[in-house]
């Protein structure tokens, strides 16, 4: 059983909040009061003394009570608690966040934001883990250098989106996020492209789309793009002022 006993009341809000949004069974308790028989894992803030004998104790930071309960379901799991994060790259990418074999959150934000929604999920975790598909090379290869000094994998993602039923619309990229963090990669540090003329054309095809003109950039730009130097707006800027190298 998982017992919340703090007096803080920030933590025992935040983290209480967590554990029922969840749908997981606890009670609460006072400091210092008798532990129930079946307690396994108790819950006080990080400024708190409380130390129960016994049992294994999870200290809780008011600003981050979502870490506090993922190190609880972690316990209770049994599976130690590695963190690992899933990314299915593409224009919106899915990231699922594995704490041993659980899943503890999913997101599906622009590739753009990757990088920062990765980050404040490893912050303050042990030895974090990312595995990202090899699919939607470019993009990819642009969240890799964005994620930094994070140990990165890169995983052939063939087979990982599953059949979607009635109702599932849009959960495909999650949920290969999700089958992406569970598989072994190779670590790389980054991942070097050289675009292929498909994927050039696909970035002249996007720039005519945005562009107010209908016109596109040309392949020089497009490779700057594909490079990471330049986004699709900053090439269009520079094809209308007569610039496209």
């Amino acid at each position: 059983m998982i017992v919340v006993a703090t007096a803080d009341f920030e933590v025992y809000h935040g983290v209480v909040g967590e554990l029922r949004d969840r749908g997981v069974d606890f009670t609460t308790i006072e400091p210092g009061e008798e532990l129930p028989d079946e307690t396994s894992v108790v819950v006080t803030a990080a400024d708190e003394s409380h130390e129960p004998a016994g049992v294994e104790v999870v200290r809780a930071d008011p600003e981050t009570p979502r870490a506090a309960v993922d190190e609880v379901v972690s316990l209770l799991r049994g599976n130690g608690g590695k963190l690992v994060v899933g990314i299915d790259p593409g224009d919106r990418p899915g990231i699922a966040v594995l704490s041993g074999e659980m899943v503890v959150a999913a997101f599906q934000v622009p590739a753009d934001q990757v990088a920062e929604a990765v980050h404040e999920e490893v912050t303050d975790a042990v030895d974090p883990l990312v595995r990202i598909g090899d699919g939607a090379r470019l993009l990819g290869a642009r969240i890799i250098d964005d994620l930094g000094d994070v140990t990165v994998e890169l995983v052939d993602e063939t087979g990982t989106t599953p059949h979607l039923g009635t109702g599932t619309r849009g959960m495909g990229d999650v949920l290969a996020a999700v089958n992406i963090a569970r598989i072994e990669g190779e670590e790389i540090e980054s991942r070097e492209i050289d675009p292929t003329a498909g994927e050039l054309k696909r970035i002249k095809e996007r720039s005519r789309e945005q562009s107010e003109t209908n016109r596109a950039i040309g392949e020089a730009l497009a490779r700057r793009v594909a490079d990471g130097q330049l986004t699709i707006e900053e090439a269009l800027a520079k094809h209308r002022d007569g610039d496209d190298e």
